[in-house]
């Protein structure tokens, strides 16, 4: 497969591919989101909206579900079409762990312009209400800018860049609101500048490409630059422009980015937004805001929105739910745990909240071990709740499988318990009361698997072959008007 440059070419290639859909005439209030959602729960294409009713702003456009299925999601990686969301989840085993050590041979290349250079405001001329910022939810405290997007900030200490993903609340022309939870790489950089008394130099991206994206809201190890790890993934160095306020990388060949300073005094209510756990789960509260010095956009700029809501609704649930699948798969790997066979995140859980490990038991206490281990890894310790332990002939991919086996093989005296994980303020089980700073969470491990001691005398399973049953598959598939799959 050929692979991409930029957003506009991802665009070209994704409609090659029969997965981009142009939406005209659209209501940025509260219409796009709802359109995004829906497509969303049926792993529909990318989403392009331009032509808005409240007016066409000069060209600017919105791109949801960028990565709303396993196809946008191969193509964004380069890949192969793989014909399902296992194939695509096994074709990554062993690839994140590769690109995190290669990272440092792919560091940034810093170019004078670039696509993102087409239009520069400073100062006065500023004016971040020229673009199409979505209302997501009635009750959201205003529009937010911020939902595709990725933020650069660097360690004040060694100067290392991080990109993170927080959301962005548009206050006005030249504000905007950001939201970064505790624990992440962002909250860290700002507390060291804070705690010296400076201003946090901030770039944010409001139109990255989508792989820039999925990069920006996975847990990339401490130390490797997403920015390095992108040139890793797509084998060249990411070209960059430097700052002309921050001296921070900005992609060349992004849509729209923004760059300032959050300073430590000054603090403005933000939120609430709707997030993607389905809640409103936390109150509008004042917090370090954005005070932006520059903006660079591309002509007819596109803008990469996500819509957040419950599950399989929201619209990066997929590509979370794949990557984080492959993620947590190559930490458990790379810890050691033998007889893995699959590892998936299913997306009413979007990538965090649900974990199906699949394995074949060794010894005494191996499900044991690969259930604690899976809800500790660093891509999965964040606001995980359940894992879900299940043997080598119980497919993990498939839910209806996996309750199965927690129906027939789960004990649920036998539940695992860990206290006082790594929480978010987002969880709608957060007493409204309790600080977020305070806030953890417990996570229940289920082992769905036949007693180790008990694997050569439990009963066995009854059932037609897979090789009967895709015989008759075959044979009888048409008789039936086409309603049978194999899973």
């Amino acid at each position: 497969m050929k692979n991409w440059t930029d957003l506009r070419d991802w665009i070209v290639q994704a409609e090659e591919i029969q997965e981009l859909k142009t939406i005209e005439g659209s209501s940025l209030n509260l219409e796009l989101s709802a359109i995004a959602q829906v497509n969303a729960k049926n792993s529909g294409p990318a989403l392009l909206f331009q032509n808005f009713r409240e007016g066409e702003f000069d060209g600017f456009r919105v791109l949801t579900n960028s990565v709303g299925n396993y196809r946008l999601f191969n193509l964004t990686f380069g890949f192969p079409q793989f014909p399902s969301i296992s194939e695509t989840i096994q074709n990554l085993k062993g690839k994140p762990s590769a690109w995190e050590k290669e990272s440092e041979k792919f560091p940034v290349n810093f170019v004078e312009k670039g696509q993102i250079t087409e239009n520069i405001m400073e100062g006065d001329s500023i004016d971040l209400n020229i673009f199409p910022t979505p209302l997501w939810h009635d009750r959201d405290g205003g529009r937010f800018i911020g939902t595709g997007v990725a933020v650069i900030t660097a360690d004040p200490d060694d100067g290392k860049i991080n990109v993170g993903s927080y959301r962005a609340q548009l206050f006005d022309s030249k504000t905007i609101g950001l939201n970064i939870e505790r624990g992440k790489h962002g909250a860290s950089h700002r507390e060291k500048y804070f705690s010296q008394g400076k201003p946090m130099p901030v770039v944010l991206i409001f139109g990255p490409d989508p792989l820039l994206y999925i990069l920006a809201g996975s847990e990339i190890p401490t130390g490797v630059s997403e920015l390095e790890y992108y040139g890793a993934i797509k084998g060249k160095r990411m070209n960059v422009i430097r700052g002309k306020k921050t001296g921070l990388p900005i992609p060349a060949g992004a849509e729209i980015a923004v760059e300032g300073f959050v300073y430590p005094d000054r603090t403005r209510l933000e939120g609430p937004h709707g997030e993607w756990t389905g809640y409103y789960a936390s109150d509008a509260k004042e917090k370090p805001y954005l005070s932006v010095d520059a903006l660079y956009y591309r002509n007819n700029a596109i803008m990469l929105g996500s819509a957040m809501s419950r599950g399989s609704y929201n619209d990066h649930a997929s590509w979370r739910s794949i990557w984080k699948s492959a993620l947590i798969y190559d930490e458990l790997l790379k810890n050691g745990i033998p007889g893995i066979k699959g590892v998936y995140c299913p997306s009413f859980g979007v990538g965090r909240q649900f974990i199906n490990i699949s394995i074949e038991q060794m010894y005494p206490g191996h499900a044991t071990e690969a259930g604690y281990m899976a809800s500790q890894t660093r891509s999965a310790a964040y606001m995980g709740k359940w894992v879900v332990v299940v043997d080598e002939d119980v497919n993990p991919y498939d839910m209806d499988d996996v309750l199965w086996a927690m129906c027939s093989r789960a004990d649920p005296a036998e539940i695992g318990i860990i206290r006082k994980g790594w929480a978010s303020g987002v969880d709608p089980l957060r007493p409204r009361d309790l600080p977020a700073s305070k806030y953890t969470n417990s996570r229940g491990i289920i082992f769905a698997v036949v007693p180790y001691e008990r694997k050569d005398s439990f009963p066995g399973r009854c059932e037609a072959s897979p090789e009967i049953r895709n015989e008759v598959f075959q044979r009888y598939h048409n008789q039936l008007d086409g309603r049978w799959t194999l899973s």
